[in-house]
């Protein structure tokens, strides 16, 4: 299986005093912005499959709360769940060396900052960028839009395998954008226990109760873990990658029609966490549909909705430590593209996020060889231990 995301992270002396809590506030403020983006982006595609990685939307935001101040710095630090600028430092320089220690799995990480001609960053974000969140700089001339969009997508197609292509518009730069912050994140991944190409069927999936269509769907019998949740009203599987660093969750509703009462449930992070917790090892029959799919999420529209709105607002946002000289600086826009196949080898998935900055004026007892037949609509969740990289929903379409 392969990810990919933009991702940054800082680095900064951490004592191992702090390192617990530093880890757990940044697993908590990743699972909680997890489940408030996934709940939005599933809001604006109903009934159709997506797949986002909020995982990586967080350095970015990260890197504009460290650029920001006043009102704008304190709403990006709640937004991520970090307390302070030393502990977000702290945290995503951790999360950095975390994603470098995966076993079994090649997983790396890019970020790249585009700067107007005639621009510098100011030189402590620029310090703070490079030797904390591991950012390339490199100075463009937004006039030249297509050939600037041409070479910052050809940037990400590098990053993300080819999975990821077009993700900047040339329309949308211009002689006001002042940077490009983009980010990814790469995975490849195996299957620990593969299935059998040959045993993979066409079979009945029902959208709804009312349209069933044929998928191609993988078998295997093997030991897995898994667990039938009461909270969730769901059967819940693990699919381990080589390494057991990473694994693919299947979250299956027991109704043909119950996608929505557990994305209702998913709000609460806390939720599936404790579900996972509970699941234990036994031998499982698995009928899983191959997939892949690819979403588009407009991130301002998503991240206002989040709370996150003085970054997007001429009169509000404040980003003032960011360049030097430069009059009032905002997002007018940011987007994120992401990509998830999964299939008899493992999976492959991606994700990209781009911010453009303009000027303006302004537990359950185990029963028996259970059977998991996803043949209905299911959410998924790739993660790195207890973290989550990677979410979306599979409706058959």
């Amino acid at each position: 299986m392969k990810l990919i995301i933009f991702c940054l992270f800082p680095l900064v002396f951490v004592s191992k005093a702090d390192e617990r809590s530093v880890e757990d506030i940044l697993h908590d403020g990743n699972n909680e912005f997890t489940a408030k983006m996934f709940t939005e982006v599933v809001k604006s595609n109903p009934g159709k499959s997506v797949v986002l990685s909020a995982f990586s939307v967080l350095p970015p935001l990260a890197q504009l709360a460290l650029a920001s101040v006043g009102e704008s710095h304190d709403e990006l630090l709640a937004a991520i769940g970090m307390p302070n600028d030393n502990v977000t430092k702290a945290a995503f320089s951790q999360s950095n060396e975390r994603l470098k220690s995966v076993k079994g799995v090649t997983l790396k990480t890019a970020s790249k900052i585009y700067v107007a001609k005639n621009f510098e960053l100011n030189s402590e974000f620029a310090d703070l960028t490079r030797n904390v969140f591991g950012s390339e700089v490199a100075n463009v001339d937004f006039n030249e839009n297509v050939k600037v969009a041409n070479e910052v997508n050809q940037w990400v197609e590098d990053q993300t395998n080819h999975r990821i292509k077009d993700l900047v518009d040339s329309s949308s730069l211009d002689d006001t954008t002042r940077a490009l912050l983009v980010n990814a994140i790469y995975f490849k991944g195996l299957w620990e226990n593969p299935f059998r190409k040959e045993l993979t069927r066409e079979k009945d999936f029902h959208v709804t109760k009312d349209n069933v269509v044929k998928v191609p769907t993988m078998y295997n019998k093997d030991q897995y873990k898994y667990i039938d949740s009461k909270e969730l009203d769901a059967q819940v599987l693990e699919l381990k990658y080589e390494g057991g660093d990473s694994a693919l969750y299947v979250i299956l509703p027991h109704e043909v029609d119950g996608i929505t009462k557990l994305e209702e449930k998913l709000k609460d992070p806390k939720l599936l966490d404790n579900v996972i917790g509970d699941m234990y090892e036994t031998e499982v029959e698995v009928y899983l549909p191959k997939f892949k799919i690819e979403t588009t999420t407009d991130l301002k529209d998503v991240l206002e909705k989040m709370n996150v709105k003085r970054l997007f607002s001429p009169e509000d946002a404040r980003l003032d430590n960011l360049l030097k000289s430069a009059g009032h600086l905002y997002i007018s826009d940011a987007r994120q593209k992401a990509f998830i196949e999964v299939n008899e080898e493992g999976a492959e998935a991606a994700a990209a996020n781009v911010f453009e900055i303009v000027e303006s004026s302004l537990v359950i007892n185990e029963p028996p060889a259970p059977i998991f037949v996803a043949d209905r609509p299911f959410t998924f969740v790739i993660r790195e231990k207890s973290f989550s990289l990677f979410s979306g929903v599979y409706g058959g379409n």
